[in-house]
């Protein structure tokens, strides 16, 4: 076997099917062909005895009306000769009850015995014709056909006053008791040869005949079961198609496939998803006019020696991004081994980069917050005795002015710098929660009431957005509540010169919750987004970064969902995925970033 596959039937006739319509048809044929050469017999038979009794009672009637005219033997002698002279008449005889010859058409021949081994007594005794196939001298097949022979009138009596010679004929019949008897056999030799041949001719007709209609049969037979092997084989190959075309359709990685000619010809659901691009716009067109030119160095590299090319790819889409792309060309080859086209399999990075990035703040903030653990517990002793310190000399100096409002800022920062210590304390230890059934509804607008009095300083317009049948979440009250007031606080920090923030409460999928906080401030820088959730990053002049670590963390311990979309100019939208109380939890938390 080479390299290339061979090429296979679309159908396979099993040898069996074959052996087994020889086996019904052949003995069906073969009896018909017997049947019909057997009745060509009979009819050569009956054709030849009757053709004989025919003859005999010709010259039964020749004899009859000669020996109203006084004929004797000699007469009959003659006419048999006549008679015989017909070409297909072998011998004509006739005989006595001894089977001696009385007359021949060989008259040489008269004297001599026929039918030894019949009953020559028992014939002269009816009429009935009877035949044999008997070998004449020559050793040619002769039909014999012989009955009695009886030419006399029904009352034959000798003529008053004339003389009749008395010869063999007259000897043998007698009338007695008034009534004729005859004692003669009369013997026609039929020639066999012409229908023989004729039988052997038909015989073999019939056997071609057979011969053709078993071969016919046998095709049909044969056809049969091709047909049925055509249609099984025409249903397994369009349900095969069906398959494989449903499969190339749905199949989670995009697949884009690029004829000999270079038209694109197959552009799969995913592909349409990952590259923004519409089949219907795409297929049957050239690809290099209508694919992003990041795809086209693959096919370029192909070659008979390099059939696979595996590479990373940035690719734009037509919203303007540019997404990562895992791509695999390959080329593609007929059975002949003909140059077939192109297949590009391909799948989107972005989902397995952003996890990636994920699994690495995550093993980065674990390590934090190990050492922030350490490092406050040893920081937080100094602290107090810090602020003791600032606290004495504040007291003790309160009569310079100076001093003690350098006490005071002391203890200012201490006091700071031990919130800070707080917060990262509570970012690094674990976080036990306490889920219970809650209705989101009085949560949200229980932590709106908190911070309206702020939202109305800077002239922020509060806009609750809630519709839902199914408002109750499997969450920890309290941590809720800080991960809501921390996002209203930085919408409203994000709003300097007034704006709207607004929160919708909605059902986003069966079994799950979903808050969208947005605001119309100023955005987030789109190379800041990727570190938002890292702790001690903020933009804030007095922030301390750990704001949003801890969301994190609390979204995470909840196992939902926390989403950032946000352009810069335009304004913030902040949302956060938690299980419903009757819904599913344990999905790994996530956060995503958009801007």
């Amino acid at each position: 076997m080479t390299g290339r596959k061979r090429e296979k039937s679309w159908i396979t006739l099993s040898p069996w099917i074959v052996i087994g319509a020889v086996a019904v048809l052949a003995p069906i044929f073969i009896f018909v062909a017997v049947q019909n050469i057997h009745k060509q017999r009979e009819n050569t038979t009956r054709l030849l005895l009757e053709k004989g009794a025919a003859l005999i009672r010709s010259f039964e009637a020749g004899t009859r009306t000669g020996m109203g005219m006084r004929w004797g033997g000699l007469q009959v002698q003659k006419l048999l000769t006549e008679t015989a002279q017909q070409p297909d008449i072998v011998y004509l005889l006739i005989t006595d009850l001894n089977g001696k010859i009385l007359a021949d058409n060989d008259p040489s021949k008269i004297g001599e015995y026929h039918g030894k081994n019949l009953d020559l007594e028992k014939i002269p005794r009816s009429k009935e014709v009877k035949w044999r196939e008997v070998i004449d001298e020559t050793g040619a097949n002769v039909f014999e056909v012989f009955r009695r022979f009886s030419p006399t009138l029904r009352h034959f009596q000798k003529p008053r006053g004339e003389h009749v010679p008395n010869d063999w004929l007259r000897s043998c019949i007698i009338p007695r008791e008034g009534k004729p008897l005859s004692r003669l056999t009369i013997f026609i030799g039929l020639d066999m040869k012409p229908i023989e041949l004729a039988r052997e001719e038909d015989a073999r007709h019939t056997v071609i005949m057979a011969l053709i209609l078993l071969l016919i049969g046998f095709t049909g037979v044969i056809s049969l079961f091709l047909v049925q092997g055509y249609r099984s084989a025409r249903t397994s190959l369009s349900r095969i198609r069906a398959f494989s075309d449903n499969l190339v359709e749905n199949m989670p990685i995009g697949l884009l496939a690029i004829d000999s000619d270079g038209n694109v010809s197959s552009f799969n659901q995913t592909a349409e998803l990952i590259l923004q691009l519409s089949a219907d716009e795409l297929l049957g067109k050239k690809a290099d006019q209508v694919l992003p030119q990041q795809l086209r160095p693959l096919i370029d590299k192909l070659n008979p020696d390099v059939k696979i090319i595996e590479k990373e790819i940035d690719c734009p889409v037509p919203d303007g991004n540019r997404i990562s792309l895992e791509a695999i060309a390959t080329l593609l080859e007929e059975e002949d081994g003909t140059f077939g086209g192109y297949a590009i399999l391909f799948r989107d990075l972005s989902e397995i980069k952003r996890l990636r990035t994920e699994i690495e703040r995550s093993q980065r903030l674990a390590s934090i917050g190990r050492l922030a653990a350490g490092i406050a517990h040893e920081i937080r002793n100094p602290l107090s005795s810090i602020k003791g310190f600032a606290t004495y000399f504040k007291e003790r100096y309160k009569d310079v002015p100076e001093d003690q409002k350098t006490a005071e800022i002391m203890i200012q920062e201490v006091e700071r710098l031990n919130r800070v210590i707080s917060q990262l304390l509570e970012f690094a230890r674990p976080m036990n929660i306490q889920l219970k059934p809650t209705s989101m509804r009085i949560l949200i607008q229980h932590s709106l009431k908190m911070i309206g009095g702020q939202a109305g300083e800077k002239n922020i317009k509060i806009n609750p957005e809630i519709s839902l049948e199914m408002d109750e979440a499997l969450i920890d009250t309290d941590r809720i509540n800080q991960v809501l007031l921390n996002l209203y606080l930085n919408a409203i920090e994000a709003m300097d010169d007034g704006g709207t923030l607004s929160v919708r409460l909605f059902g986003d999928d069966p079994g799950w919750v979903k808050i969208e906080i947005s605001d119309t401030g100023s955005g987030i820088q789109k190379k800041d987004l990727e570190k938002i959730f890292d702790p001690y990053f903020t933009t804030k002049p007095s922030g301390t970064g750990l704001g949003l670590a801890i969301v994190h963390r609390i979204m995470e311990a909840h196992n939902g969902e926390v989403n950032i979309k946000s352009e810069q100019g335009k304004g913030t939208t902040v949302s956060i995925i938690l299980p419903a109380s009757e819904g599913k939890a344990g999905s790994p938390v996530t956060d995503k970033v958009d801007s």
